[in-house]
């Protein structure tokens, strides 16, 4: 485990790829066409998002559509983090050409520097840290989000998305065609590391910091919206997905 003061040696082409500033100005129609032509999103809580300073987005995750939707709500373009897996053929070239970032989801600290580096430029980073639809593996995501947080001083914002996928609808699921879905984006909060403190013991506070209040807004915003979350194998899943660990797009492991 790195320390939370210590940067992990990398070599430097990974610090520099930031993504073109380019590379956002012409996907945001995209998601917003997405949002309020294709579907019905209704979006709250923009006004909880910095205007300035780099911004982590960290989102509930139940459907495949979860990272494109948060993409077009939010008041600020976003560098999401997507499974490398994703980056082939058609769909790989507008990933890249909007300005995703691949990452490796066994293990991947190039990435998390490639994150890092956006947030360094003040810009915003977005992660569904779940690590695979509606698993909730919160030990895993919080590792990523945390060091990212706490390394970069990014805000964290958390994101509520709902209607992505409801009911017992496969994983898989593509929604169908105006459907609600409901965007919500909920009170910012900062973590750092406190004096004496290890960067073991950092990352774990953070990430549970990270993870409670990601829980409490998706829990408001089921009560607000009355839109739940899709049913659960299990009542340990289900307990899991309200808790908000979510992601397609996660880092698993940080060393």
């Amino acid at each position: 485990m790195t320390d939370a003061g210590q940067q992990p040696a990398v070599p430097s082409p990974a610090r520099a790829a930031l993504p073109g500033r380019w590379t956002t100005i012409w996907s945001r129609p995209v998601g917003w066409t997405l949002n309020h032509v294709l579907y019905r999103t209704s979006v709250t809580g923009r006004s909880n998002v910095p205007a300035t300073g780099p911004v982590i987005f960290a989102g509930n995750h139940i459907s495949f559509l979860d990272g494109p939707v948060m993409f077009g709500a939010s008041p600020r373009a976003m560098h999401i983090l997507v499974k490398q897996e994703m980056f082939t053929g058609l769909l790989g070239r507008v990933l890249r050409a909007s300005g995703q970032l691949a990452v490796d989801r066994s293990g991947d600290r190039a990435a998390l520097l490639a994150a890092k580096g956006v947030l360094d430029a003040g810009r915003c980073v977005g992660i569904l840290p779940e690590g695979t639809r509606g698993s909730g593996e919160a030990s895993a995501i919080n590792k990523g989000v945390a060091w990212l947080a706490l390394n970069s001083g990014a805000t964290v914002v958390p994101v509520a998305i709902l209607g992505t996928r409801t009911g017992v609808e496969h994983l898989d699921a593509v929604p169908r065609l105006r459907r609600r879905l409901h965007v919500s984006f909920g009170g910012a909060l900062n973590v750092s590391r406190r004096p004496g403190e290890t960067g073991r013991v950092s990352m774990d506070r953070a990430g549970t910091e990270i993870r409670a209040a990601l829980a409490r807004h998706v829990q408001d915003s089921i009560q607000r919206t009355g839109q739940p979350l899709p049913d659960a194998d299990s009542p340990q899943e289900r307990h899991e997905a309200v808790a908000g660990t979510p992601a397609d797009h996660p880092i698993r492991k940080v060393q």
